[in-house]
């Protein structure tokens, strides 16, 4: 069984807290403490983010995060030697959050070769139309890759197709623009998710934006579970190398706040 399918059984009707870290930012061995440190602290899933040159979907502070990266050297193949040695430590689930263009680069056989060889769960791709998902799906579906699909409130129409063929957790985006802490949301949550829950079969989490453990509180009685990163890559580019213990707490606070 995928490991994310296992972690979302297990938790039982638990909400799921997933994190997110750039890879390689400020560097390869912080990346692996982080990892380590959040799932200590709560994270159930955990999503490593690839760096990239023009990362059109986030904001500023991941920007930054995916620029220090690539100055330090950071590279895809030193991202699958990295998850190898956190296999050896760890069984949490672990997402590759990344850009079409670098899989297609790399090569999407050997790509998804990778990702089953060193122990990566899931995939998730979001400059890649949902019109246009099945030019990864095969080769993912081949090596036992949950391929994460996301919808977000301007799907309208296209949310019952998306979510009725979703994988792994469904990616819920809280709101229109890209990656960043937000003070408020303007979605109609209660409509969004009415309409995904029609035809949902999976868990279904929400990110964008969320950033504090209130908002976590507030966001996780909508559905399954919430997802976190710039709220964290915040504390990392402010803190770098020392950053493993107050990622750790914020973790723990925002864990404890949907309990």
């Amino acid at each position: 069984m995928n490991r994310i399918d296992k972690k979302f059984a297990d938790l039982n009707g638990e909400k799921a807290l997933i994190t997110f870290v750039t890879a390689g930012d400020p560097d390869l061995e912080t990346t692996k403490r982080l990892v380590l440190e959040m799932e200590k602290s709560g994270a159930d899933l955990i999503e490593l983010g690839v760096p990239f040159s023009d990362p059109i979907a986030e904001g500023p502070t991941i920007q930054r995060a995916s620029l220090r990266a690539l100055r330090g050297g950071v590279t895809l193949v030193k991202i699958f030697d990295l998850v190898r040695e956190l296999r050896r430590e760890t069984e949490v689930p672990l997402l590759l959050m990344m850009y079409v263009n670098t899989i297609f680069r790399f090569g999407i056989e050997r790509f998804f070769a990778l990702c089953a060889e060193t122990g990566i769960d899931g995939v998730i791709v979001p400059d890649l139309p949902y019109e246009e998902k099945d030019e990864l799906s095969d080769a993912a579906r081949r090596f036992g890759i949950r391929q994460i699909s996301l919808v977000a409130p301007t799907s309208h129409e296209r949310i019952a197709r998306i979510a009725g063929e979703a994988e792994g957790f469904l990616y819920c985006v809280s709101s229109t623009g890209v990656t960043g802490t937000r003070s408020e949301f303007k979605t109609d949550f209660d409509e969004f998710f009415g309409e995904i829950k029609k035809s949902v079969k999976i868990p279904c989490c929400v990110g964008f934006g969320i950033s504090s453990p209130e908002q976590a509180r507030k966001m996780s009685s909508y559905c399954d579970g919430v997802i976190v990163g710039s709220g964290i890559v915040n504390i990392v580019e402010r803190c770098g190398t020392d950053s493993v213990s107050p990622v750790g707490e914020f973790t723990a606070s925002l864990k404890n706040a949907m309990r």
